[in-house]
Formats: structure tokens, C-alpha cells, sequence
């Protein structure tokens, strides 16, 4: 799916004999999926602190990096900046087709596997 996200510049959806979306790829992208952030740091205690004084959603995950989500890089930079945070990768985490076609057709599935009784 995601390759077709590649190359397509327009997107039509179709579920159960509706149209669900007739939008440009971006825009459906865009308005399905939540923008966030990935950032890595040296100091995570000083990351998290700035974040949840400005009120940001952020996810720690294994790996080491955080997930910022409604948020923009150029503002995460700068509250790091401003409070000397260290950061080692600081990006913009792209949603995907696959992710914005899930969340429209969630609840379009005609099929769906049922709990089995025993």
C-alpha cells in the first residue's frame, strides 16, 4: 500500500458500494494520522520535563527514542534548545497510507473474525 502512496497524487476509496474518500494522497494522509515527532536525547528526564511543562504528549519506547505526537520539530527543537536538552535525532515521523486507511475503514470491514464459543 504504502508504494502506492509513492507514486499516486489522488486517492479514491471505495467500501461497500460508497465512496468513503475522493481527496489528494496528503491531504487523506494527513487527516487521518496524528502528526508526532521521534526524538532521541542524552537526557531523558530533561526531555520529559519540557515536554509535559508544555503540555506535550510524548511516549518513551524501548528503543530510547520518544514519540511527540501533535507536534512540529521546529517547536520540539526549540524547547529543547531553550532548555539545553541534548538531542541526538530530532524528525518528523510521516503517518502512512496503510495507518489512514485502517483508521477510515475500521468500521466499513464487511467481514470481521468473531470471538469462537467454547
Amino acid at each position: 500500500m504504502n508504494e502506492t502512496a509513492s507514486f499516486a497524487d489522488h486517492l479514491v476509496v471505495l467500501g461497500r458500494g460508497r465512496l468513503l474518500a475522493d481527496t489528494p494522497m496528503r491531504d487523506f494522509i494527513h487527516a487521518r494520522v496524528r502528526p508526532r515527532v521521534r526524538v532521541r536525547t542524552t537526557d531523558s528526564a530533561a526531555l520529559e520535563g519540557v515536554l509535559a511543562r508544555h503540555g506535550h504528549d510524548a511516549v518513551r519506547h524501548e528503543e530510547g527514542h520518544w514519540t511527540v505526537y501533535d507536534a512540529r520539530v521546529d517547536d520540539i527543537g526549540r524547547l529543547a534548545s531553550e532548555a539545553r536538552v541534548p538531542i541526538l535525532e530530532l524528525s518528523t515521523e510521516e503517518g502512512t497510507l496503510e495507518q489512514a486507511y485502517l483508521d477510515l475503514t475500521a468500521a466499513q470491514t464487511e467481514f470481521a473474525a468473531q470471538p469462537q464459543e467454547v
